[in-house]
């Protein structure tokens, strides 16, 4: 099942994907897909509904965030082993976790805003985890029950903010619109092996990052039994699992966005998104 919000930014609403492609309205049965909407039970209760007796909604909706209300936005850093070696890093003995701020969150398809003073502004596709069950302290054999579903992630970065600023990842990380989710969440059961799921991601027709999550160093069932650890994971949280070789920072000569851009990626199973890149404006 293949879960999204439509509609204006702030005022989205409930969908869902029907065999044929079209988005159905979900309104009259859920305020939201966020909370306890992602529950196992819940679930269940919209897969079994007629999607062809639900109203369709027009094709020229903006597509937004397909998660609402994220309370935490998780990632993990150097967690492919090959994009770990072009960045110069050692594969981490533990799992770097990070956030990212909610603000970032936009949609699949949005612009993205170059952040004022920004020289450095890369791209990075990412599988995403959407909690669906709380999970604190839970065992790696018990961890995917907390899964609701993926989604893709375009984990933006500031490289300069992010490396040569002085502090912590978050600063390069957060930017408005650094953090598109979506087009849709794709329930677990969909997806039979998330560690094996071709993924890309291109700008201006260029491919960059041709990768799979068979690279992963760390899988989604034991992040999710790791960082339940640390804290507890709620429903609607998303972790943002690294990402393959082949961002900006690794080119020669090392390749950042520039606004007028155009960015399309996507994961095997999970949709695709595009965005145009935009300069910031105060106004």
């Amino acid at each position: 099942m293949k879960l999204l919000r439509y509609g204006t930014p702030g005022q989205e609403k409930p969908g869902m994907m029907d065999e044929h492609g079209v988005i159905r309205d979900l309104s009259g049965h859920v305020d939201d897909i966020a909370g306890g909407v992602l529950s196992d039970e819940s679930l269940k209760a919209l897969a079994a509904l007629d999607a062809a007796s639900l109203p369709a909604v027009d094709s020229t909706s903006r597509i937004g965030p397909c998660v609402g209300h994220v309370g935490k936005f998780i990632c993990v850093g150097l967690n492919y082993a090959d994009h770990a070696a072009e960045s110069g890093m050692d594969v981490p003995p533990e799992p770097v976790l990070f956030f990212k701020a909610t603000s970032a969150i936009t949609g699949p398809n949005d612009d993205v805003i170059i952040p004022k003073t920004s020289e450095k502004t890369d791209w990075e596709v990412e599988l995403g985890i959407v909690i669906g069950k709380e999970a604190r302290y839970v065992s790696e054999i018990d961890a995917m029950s907390h899964v609701a579903g993926y989604c893709v992630v375009n984990d933006l970065s500031e490289r300069a903010f992010q490396i040569e600023r002085a502090g912590q990842w978050v600063k390069g990380k957060s930017a408005d619109t650094f953090g598109p989710i979506g087009p849709w969440m794709v329930t677990r059961d969909e997806i039979a092996d998330p560690q094996n799921l071709s993924m890309f991601l291109e700008v201006d027709g260029h491919r960059y990052q041709n990768g799979s999550t068979r690279t992963m160093v760390y899988g989604v069932q034991h992040l999710v039994h790791y960082i339940s650890q640390f804290m507890s994971l709620q429903p609607g949280d998303i972790i943002s699992t690294g990402t393959p070789p082949g961002v900006g920072m690794g080119q020669n000569p090392q390749t950042y966005l520039k606004p007028g851009q155009t960015m399309r990626l996507g994961i095997e199973g999970l949709g695709e998104q595009s965005q145009t890149t935009v300069a910031y404006s105060s106004g």
